[in-house]
């Protein structure tokens, strides 16, 4: 309940202070995230890749995308990953599938890092699928959704192609239910 309070004048890395002090302003730029993880169990599994490209006034953005794997020798650990990801969403308001699962893992790599939780406002493109057509009881997976509204399925499977599905799912959920 008071876990806020060991965070009072903790010093937080750099690119930490950089991210909060973007907060001060409202974002217009949506980030679609595909996590890669190596599990579903945020406390012991750790993230492989981040997919992710931005979206502005209902316009995808393919070079204002990300795409980073621990796997690759560009990054030396998940921490470098986690600061690059975190660097690079800014105060966007980020939009997945299933997201809640994607927060968790980012938080849990970020307390190894002796930072807060992220404070991005997040939108799930399943819920959203959920109120247009008055669903409670059923999940759907992506892939399930992608086919439902008629979108191209990726050749191969990757975060960065995850990423660009759940873009356009979230422009055709966006419209439908109004969304400004």
């Amino acid at each position: 309940m008071f876990d806020w309070i060991k965070n009072i004048n903790k010093p937080y890395p750099e690119f930490w202070k950089e991210y909060i002090a973007k907060f001060d302003e409202k974002s217009n730029r949506y980030i679609a995230l595909s996590v890669e993880t190596t599990g579903i169990d945020p406390k012991k599994d750790v993230v492989v890749s981040f997919g992710a490209v931005a979206i502005v006034n209902d316009t995808i953005l393919i070079s204002d995308s990300l795409e980073i794997s621990i796997n690759e020798n560009r990054y030396e650990s998940e921490d470098a990953v986690i600061e690059h990801f975190i660097q690079y969403i800014g105060n966007s308001i980020l939009v997945g599938h299933r997201i809640h699962f994607d927060i968790d893992i980012i938080n849990e790599a970020l307390d190894k890092l002796d930072c807060g939780r992220i404070k991005n406002e997040a939108l799930d493109i399943e819920i959203m699928h959920k109120k247009l057509h008055d669903i409670n009881d059923k999940n759907f997976s992506l892939l399930e959704l992608i086919s439902q509204y008629k979108i191209q399925k990726p050749d191969r499977v990757s975060s960065a192609d995850d990423a660009f599905s759940i873009a356009l799912l979230f422009l055709k959920l966006k419209s439908r239910l109004g969304l400004k």
